[in-house]
């Protein structure tokens, strides 16, 4: 029944899905913190950079995002993250960027929220012992920000790890790719549709239960 299978790169195809989430992951949770601290700026020029990036990001499809950082970064512009004579290195890297870029914005709104749910009371308190905002961000509000919004920056997550597949618009050999190459090759559409969907399950259940247990667990009692 799973004789097609032989031949293909299964879990290679995935780990590169791993991959692709992982290191997206980090780098939009770096930019979107940043992000979330520049909204909340006393600075305009800071606040108004971070909605102006946010608004115009999240609303353009990502797939338009992932080709541009493919076709425009690279092919106009010559931005080769060290890869120049690496394909499939620079696909992948570019796909990281543009996944990095994208779900950045809505990790930042996330943490905004999280951020809202402080009292303000304590930002002013911090202040009037003479903590200057960064010294009031990273130390008062920010820990308490990120106990707040586990739940939703496990969505974010989630919903990150599904949009790895439009990697594949750009030839990056994760689970989307593959399962176009098997589709295209074998007459078994429902079968391999399945086994790729069952593969994402695997990946996003355990992480919504294990971060929805930890958000649970470390939640600001108020």
């Amino acid at each position: 029944m799973f004789d097609f299978l032989e031949g293909y790169d299964l879990l290679g195809a995935f780990w590169v899905t791993v991959q692709l989430a992982v290191f997206s992951g980090i780098g939009s949770l770096i930019l979107g913190t940043i992000l979330a601290a520049m909204r909340v700026s006393p600075v305009p020029l800071m606040r108004g950079f971070g909605t102006v990036y946010v608004n115009v990001v999240r609303n353009i499809p990502l797939t338009v995002i992932i080709v541009f950082s493919s076709l425009g970064l690279a092919d106009v512009f010559g931005i080769t993250l060290g890869a120049a004579d690496d394909f499939e290195a620079l696909s992948f890297r570019l796909a990281i960027l543009g996944l990095t870029a994208y779900t950045a914005a809505f990790v930042c709104e996330a943490i905004r929220s999280g951020i809202n749910t402080v009292p303000v009371g304590q930002a002013e308190a911090a202040r009037a012992i003479g903590l200057n905002f960064t010294q009031v961000l990273t130390l008062i509000v920010l820990p308490q920000a990120f106990r707040s919004v586990i739940g939703p920056l496990t969505n974010v997550l989630i919903a990150l790890t599904k949009n790895t597949t439009v990697a594949a618009a750009i030839g990056v050999a994760e689970a989307a790719l593959l399962m176009k190459e098997m589709i295209e090759n074998e007459s078994q559409l429902v079968l391999i549709s399945a086994i790729f969907a069952f593969g994402f399950v695997v990946l996003t259940l355990p992480t919504g239960l294990i971060l929805g247990w930890v958000g649970k667990r470390v939640a600001v009692k108020r």
